[in-house]
């Protein structure tokens, strides 16, 4: 079972034995919240409350035994929204500066600060969550916070079956690549339409096995309840250190 279950952890977990580890994961779930809240109703003007947030995930980390490094490369996911906020100082309207020649509005520079600094450490949280908790933990715990349980299996479903189309996926790409095609121009767009087909008919019919594989086991519209279990009074305090603190900066913020 333990081979079974090692399988299936997700490659963002990080595996461990922390303190942060430990916590149950509705206890996580409900401190990840309350910190972004904290952090998205921060004024964006206080640039030193930003910094003092980023030092306390840096302390989480750092309890979680969870590198920079592994954090960092992980960070990639928001490299759209940052190309959106870069964009904001030319585009935006209102009073402007110069500088090195070129003209920047000063709402948009606010604007872009405001996207890049709370996006970030949102990131970084959620990547800390998901690097201490494993993704079934991360669903029990929301079906502990009462989420409806549909939610929660269509969310497990969908996360599970993401991994079956990625490595079909990367099972097409090999077999192109082992026949010599190279996607190098608009010319290959034909054939890569074609395995793009290809995937949807085979995933919709490994849809179709997974579904009555299940039903020949018993299934009938909702998922067992492995493990019950209470967060301790002591776990919850120990969770609401880190938006606690965050709201002390937060109000300070506001206060000055």
């Amino acid at each position: 079972m333990g081979g079974a279950h090692q399988g299936h952890t997700h490659r963002l977990y990080r595996h461990g034995h922390s303190l942060v580890h430990r916590l149950p994961p509705q206890v996580k779930i409900v401190a990840l919240v309350g910190f972004v809240l904290v952090v998205v109703a921060t004024p964006r003007e206080q640039f030193w409350a930003f910094g003092a947030y980023a030092l306390l995930l840096a302390a989480v980390g750092a309890v979680a035994r969870v590198p920079p490094g592994f954090v960092l490369r992980r960070l990639v996911i928001e490299v759209p929204f940052l190309a959106f906020a870069a964009a904001l100082p030319f585009v935006a309207i209102g009073e402007r500066v110069h500088f090195l020649g070129v003209s920047l509005s000063v709402p948009g520079l606010y604007g872009a600060w405001n996207i890049l600094v709370k996006g970030t450490l949102g990131v970084v949280a959620s990547i800390l969550l998901a690097a201490t908790t494993e993704l079934r933990e991360i669903l029990l715990g929301l079906e502990r916070l009462r989420l409806p349980r549909l939610l929660v299996q269509i969310a497990a479903f969908m996360l599970r079956y993401a991994d079956v189309v990625t490595g079909e996926m990367e099972r097409m790409r090999i077999a192109r690549e082992s026949r010599g095609f190279r996607a190098r121009d608009l010319r290959q767009a034909p054939v890569l339409a074609r395995s793009l087909g290809s995937l949807f008919i085979r995933s919709y019919e490994r849809g179709e096995r997974v579904y009555l594989a299940m039903l020949s086991r018993g299934y009938s519209g909702s998922m067992p309840v492995l493990v019950e279990g209470r967060a301790a009074p002591r776990e919850w305090l120990l969770a609401a250190a880190l938006p606690a603190a965050a709201l002390l900066v937060c109000l300070t913020a506001w206060a000055r």
